[in-house]
């Protein structure tokens, strides 16, 4: 495994990251033992990153025992933001809820500290430098190495930098985006952006939530397990982008699986690529191709079905800002309306 730098931190970290949502035993794994046991395959295979949340279930208790004995081979990453209960103040990115979570994912993690503690979606009713404070503290405490975002558009990554520097607190030093062959709209600003500012990416999603396993076929019966919950899964625009990219794997010789890991760490942005295996074959399947590099042939081939810069229709998951989702912020009030 050849390790990449994590950003300006100075970190190490591998191509391939451990995404830890599929350990969570509710909708995931259901056997903790055998979540520990691919976890620990895969940093026997080189993978050093294991990326999960506090709201992913019961993943960070399951990553947290599995770890014992091998912590600190491991960059451990979790997330804060996502409601945790019914409180309104039980979510976001403020500092009373961010102080009192991240006691709660150390103690679940069975851990000292956290590499990476990241806010996993952005917090618009929170100024964001009430987030860069409390995070420079656990920063300062030692309980937390470094800090990131998760699907901030580029404009956010922006914001934050330039109120770290103003206000002399640390900066976020990752991202964490959706990236595959089917969403590759943060090749146009959020991708730039985080290189021209040092920041690491750690990107989700490399295998369009399942589209990309080979499992869906045009016409075939889609039986992934977020179908029937994420309406993009069964969006035809992608589903046809999906088959095209399987002729175009079957003429390369590759699993699509492969194609499409192989794509996804081979933006110059990209630090790391999150896998999130369910069963140990999907681990095997993925460790199968590590070796895999794409010709410059191949990446003008896959630039033809989908442009750079684009995305093949919306994620359900993707963040929508508030002034996509509350008319009222892009509307003047009836009587403004006119030029007269």
């Amino acid at each position: 495994m050849q390790y990449r730098t994590l950003g300006r931190t100075g970190i190490k970290v591998s191509p391939y990251g451990l995404g830890a949502l599929m350990f969570a035993t509710s909708f995931g794994n259901p056997d903790p033992g055998d979540s520990a046991r691919i976890i620990h395959k895969a940093l026997d295979a080189g993978i050093n990153l294991i990326d999960t949340a506090d709201a992913y279930g019961d993943s960070e208790e399951v990553v947290g025992k599995a770890l014992q004995g091998r912590r600190d081979g491991v960059v451990l990453a979790t997330k804060v933001s996502r409601p945790m209960g019914d409180d309104p103040n039980h979510q976001g990115a403020s500092r009373r809820w961010i102080m009192t979570a991240v006691e709660n994912s150390l103690r679940r993690l069975r851990t000292d500290h956290i590499d990476l503690y990241q806010i996993q979606r952005p917090d618009p009713t929170t100024d964001i430098e009430e987030t860069l404070s409390a995070l420079s503290d656990l920063i300062r405490s030692g309980k937390v190495r470094a800090i990131g975002t998760s699907t901030m558009p580029a404009s956010g990554i922006l914001d934050a930098q330039w109120v770290a520097e103003r206000r002399g607190l640390a900066r976020f030093h990752t991202e964490q985006p959706p990236y595959s062959l089917l969403d590759r709209g943060i090749e146009r600003e959020v991708l730039p952006v985080a290189q021209r500012h040092g920041v690491g990416t750690l990107v989700w999603g490399p295998l369009g939530q399942g589209l990309l396993t080979g499992r869906v076929r045009k016409g075939g019966p889609n039986e992934l397990r977020r179908a029937g919950l994420f309406r993009h899964m069964t969006d035809e625009r992608r589903v046809d982008a999906v088959e095209r990219f399987t002729s175009l794997a079957e003429e390369a010789g590759l699993p699509l699986t492969h194609l499409a890991m192989a794509f996804a760490i081979a933006h110059p942005g990209v630090t790391s690529a999150l896998v999130g295996p369910r069963t140990m074959n999907h681990l095997d399947n993925l460790l199968a191709g590590v070796d895999v590099t794409l010709t410059d042939d191949l990446l003008d081939r896959i630039d033809e079905i989908v442009p750079p810069g684009t995305d093949v229709g919306p994620l359900d998951q993707a963040y929508v800002p508030p002034a996509l989702q509350q008319p009222a912020l892009r509307r003047r009030p009836a009587g403004e309306r006119g030029a007269a």
